[in-house]
């Protein structure tokens, strides 16, 4: 290993792992001139003593490091990712599908039910039936039986509209963008990790810090 050498490392943000014994390799993306260096560093073992289940963990790149100068304690370190980041241990999937295909039904049929009440809750709420009714009054001087083009054609706006705006309508997508519910999605685990870093951080880190 020559004086200069330096070891560059990219960790992301929540890295998932599904046994206790992880490697640096299984966290980051390293990289060196020198490959046999590379190679070595790829198979020294975080410390895991934390890790008591299933669950989601804080680390740092501070925990990272005493691992790799240990066994190169001149190798310059040069990290590329996060400085904090989340190791999020889970169950190793089982054989049998079928569990997993019965959460699915289930969600499929809560999501199902729960959007349907949540837009008959809204055109409730906005009055729009009186609406429509108002409006096909309006345009025709005849009293509206509930059931007239304005409602059927509402009907049907709003499942294309839902099926179009997701990227649903066909299996082909005209690009890789991700669907409005990918993103929010994102979103939602970006505000959770953030929470749980700063979260870890606020925790005291022995009994003397925490008297």
């Amino acid at each position: 290993m020559a004086a200069t050498d330096t070891l560059y490392l990219k960790i992301d943000k929540n890295v998932r792992i599904t046994d206790k014994k992880v490697s640096l390799n299984d966290i980051a993306q390293i990289f060196c001139e020198d490959k046999s260096v590379e190679n070595k560093v790829k198979t020294l073992r975080l410390p895991t003593e934390r890790l008591h289940g299933p669950g989601r963990y804080v680390y740092s790149v501070l925990d990272v490091f005493p691992v790799i100068l240990q066994e190169y304690p001149k190798l310059e370190i040069s990290n590329l990712g996060e400085t904090d980041f989340i190791l999020s241990l889970e169950k190793t999937p089982s054989g049998s599908g079928i569990w997993s295909r019965i959460k699915t039904v289930l969600l499929c049929f809560l999501s199902f039910f729960g959007a349907a009440i949540s837009i008959m809750a809204f055109n409730t709420d906005v009055g729009l039936t009186d609406l429509f009714g108002k409006l096909y009054e309006m345009f025709t001087r005849k009293p509206s039986s509930g059931f007239t083009l304005l409602e059927i054609s509402y009907s049907i706006g709003v499942g294309l509209g839902i099926l179009i705006f997701f990227h649903h309508f066909t299996r082909k997508k005209s690009h890789a963008d991700p669907t409005p519910l990918q993103v929010q999605m994102r979103v939602y685990e970006e505000d959770v990790d953030k929470t749980l870093i700063e979260s870890g951080e606020r925790m005291p880190k022995s009994k003397e810090e925490a008297t």
